[in-house]
């Protein structure tokens, strides 16, 4: 009895279980049906068209998630893009109300047809994740969404730097097939691509302006192949360029400006300048790998440091050579000196001989031969007139005092001169310096002003 209890038992639960995958069964049975029959004799070579005279329309969509790199000494531009793509097959279409109501199914991308769609500025390999499913739903739309790591190529100017807008474009286009096979269109419109900015990363270097897109026809030898332009329009943050190098830039021109005050002929100029110029030196070092450049343009501010640059060097030299020509002109006036020094104390040793031998100066030559003069008057003299030429020796020699002092005295107001010439020259050359620096300075300013002023209006 216990055994036939057992067999009653084992029989419902078997019956029950049997009931439990037949109520599971039919809707895991009809996906696999109707995969089955979407792909059944399924040609993935074949453009899915019944009349082959029919283009396709690929619907095209794009999202920027991030600008990762801007590479301006290479011309390339990296960014995080999402790219949706959207096509009709007309041979994946069926009746939902005979598969129970299935209205969209995922099938591996490997096995349909898809179009040969590529990005033209493309100049590396793209990094994204390989997607293998794509959705269909009962009319035959196929959705493939695919994020990718877009390296492109493109023009970036550096000329306006840190103010500086980047236009860059992502061209797609199909790589065989003409117009008359594969169409693009634009998804969504295009305003609202223009301004959609839902999903970019707004917190980095970068900012996203807008995306306008041109869809187009490129006419060759080959065929008219459709595409779509979408241009990537990005614009920098200059708050981190400000503080780090205008600010510290204009603080260096303002204290070269300030040296200007001080004399033209003080050594402390000098060292003052040379320091100013050490550090404009090392302030341009450690600036010139911030600053984006290229061959064919160059940043405005490198521009303005260097003229800046030029103009300290100019009137650093000019104060090296003002203070050289000082000195030559100090050279002659003490050789003047003194040779009439020397000239004065032969005249107080009283040796004919000696006398003779020092007209190193005009004036000297003069007292000289005054003195022989005198001594020959005094060989032919008798009497009394050897009195009065006793009486002239100290009259001769207060007067060549007079005359050494009087030299000196003109050597001295030659030396003053010179000097004044100098000085009045080298006021001059820094007078005409100092406003063409402020001219820099002011041109500087005003420019920044304006590059500033256009970046916040765009």
């Amino acid at each position: 009895m216990a055994a036939v209890f057992m067999s009653l038992f084992l029989l419902n639960l078997l019956a029950s279980g049997s009931s439990t995958t037949d109520a599971q069964r039919p809707r895991n049975s009809t996906l696999h049906r109707l995969t089955r029959h979407l792909l059944l004799n399924y040609s993935k070579g074949v453009r899915p068209v019944r009349n082959w005279s029919k283009a396709t329309t690929v619907y095209l969509d794009l999202f920027v998630h991030a600008v990762l790199d801007v590479d301006t000494p290479n011309q390339k531009l990296t960014t995080s893009i999402w790219f949706r793509q959207t096509w009709k097959d007309e041979f994946l279409t069926w009746n939902s109300s005979l598969y129970d109501g299935i209205r969209e199914i995922s099938l591996p991308l490997s096995t349909i047809w898809s179009p040969d769609i590529v990005i033209n500025e493309f100049v590396d390999v793209s990094r994204s994740p390989d997607l293998p499913y794509v959705y269909v739903n009962a009319a035959g739309m196929i959705k493939n969404y695919k994020p990718m790591q877009a390296v492109s190529a493109c023009s970036l100017e550096a000329y306006a730097f840190p103010f500086d807008t980047q236009n860059c474009s992502l061209t797609f286009s199909s790589i065989l097939h003409t117009v008359e096979d594969v169409d693009l269109a634009v998804w969504r419109s295009r305003e609202d691509v223009k301004n959609d900015q839902t999903l970019f990363l707004d917190d980095g270097e970068w900012e996203l302006l807008s995306m306008p897109s041109h869809p187009r026809v490129l006419h060759m030898e080959t065929g008219r192949f459709a595409q779509i332009q979408f241009n990537v329009v990005i614009r920098r943050r200059p708050l981190l360029y400000v503080v780090s190098l205008l600010i510290p830039s204009l603080f260096l021109m303002v204290i070269d400006l300030a040296s200007f005050y001080l004399p033209p002929n003080c050594g402390t100029r000098i060292t003052f300048k040379t320091s100013v110029l050490v550090g404009y030196t090392v302030f341009k070092v450690n600036m010139s790998d911030k600053l984006p450049g290229t061959a064919v343009s160059t940043p405005l501010i490198g521009v303005f440091f260097t003229v800046c640059m030029a103009l300290l060097v100019l009137s650093l030299s000019k104060s090296i050579l003002l203070v050289k020509f000082l000195h030559l002109g100090e050279d002659p006036v003490r050789g003047r000196l003194f040779s009439c020094c020397w000239a004065g104390s032969a005249l107080d040793r009283g040796g004919p001989g000696e006398r003779s031998q020092a007209p190193r100066l005009q004036v000297a030559g003069d007292i000289a031969g005054l003195s022989l003069h005198g001594e020959e008057e005094e060989g032919k003299g008798e009497g009394p007139w050897k009195v009065t030429s006793a009486r002239k020796a100290p009259m001769e020699k207060i007067l060549a005092e007079l005359l050494l002092i009087s030299s000196q005295l003109r050597a001295l107001d030659w030396a003053s001169r010179l000097e004044v010439n100098w000085l009045t020259l080298s006021y001059r050359l820094d007078r005409l310096l100092f406003w063409a620096y402020v001219l820099t300075l002011g041109v500087y300013a005003v420019t920044l002003c304006s590059l500033w002023v256009v970046w916040s209006s765009q």
